[in-house]
């Protein structure tokens, strides 16, 4: 019995702050279909390789994040499945999506297969009529960091090394697109067991108190959780 033809690629929606706003990585794309339209980077998966590799290797290939160092502070995961049979042009394509967040990411390189990489801003994205499902996956990856934000500790993955609680606090803000009582969270995340440690350190500021500095602990779950 003869099939028709069938591929695997792998998408990625790779987060990070920059400039003061939570921002995907795009790419424009220079091979058709949807050539000129900006699109989240990924590729097909090759026969040798599988999902979690081929999802590194885009990252680092396609456009230049994740090399060196850089992929040890990457948080990398399976976000979801996309199949529908009409969502690329060219044959039935499955995409298995990931997604990707960390702090001070560099500045992307386009891969060979695009003409440009940037940092969008996610509001930009949003509204950005982006290739293929890409819009639907990036709604999709939105709402996991968000959510992932709730009952894990990955919100300092968006933080340098040592961080105040403010630092922490505006990554949520960033995040969920909200305000957020300062005394409110501060006492929510040491309630938390586990989600931060102090380094005895302070910040040298010029204008007012010195801030605490932290450090990540040792939970991955906050108990109890942070809610929106």
């Amino acid at each position: 019995m003869a099939f028709p033809p069938f591929a695997v690629t792998v998408d990625l929606v790779v987060f990070t702050i920059r400039d003061d706003q939570l921002c995907v990585l795009t790419i424009e794309r220079g091979e058709a279909p949807f050539a000129g339209c900006q699109a989240l980077p990924g590729g097909f998966v090759l026969p040798d390789e599988d999902l979690a590799a081929a999802a590194a290797r885009e990252l680092a290939e396609e456009t230049g994040v994740g090399k060196d160092a850089e992929i040890e502070r990457v948080h990398l995961e399976q976000l979801g499945t996309y199949g529908d049979p009409t969502r690329d042009p060219r044959m039935r394509t499955v995409s298995v999506a990931y997604l990707a967040f960390a702090a001070q990411l560099s500045e992307p390189v386009a891969g060979t297969d695009a003409t440009a990489a940037q940092w969008m801003p996610v509001a930009t994205a949003l509204t950005t009529s982006l290739a293929f499902d890409h819009g639907q996956i990036l709604v999709d990856g939105l709402e996991r960091a968000r959510a992932k934000l709730e009952y894990t500790t990955l919100a300092a993955t968006f933080c340098r090394d040592e961080f105040t609680i403010a630092d922490l606090r505006h990554v949520y803000e960033l995040v969920w697109d909200v305000t957020i009582d300062p005394r409110n969270f501060h006492r929510k995340v040491l309630a938390s067991e586990g989600f931060v440690e102090p380094t005895g350190e302070h910040t040298s500021q010029a204008r007012g108190r010195p801030a605490q500095l932290f450090t990540l602990g040792e939970a991955t779950q906050l108990h109890p959780p942070i809610r929106r």
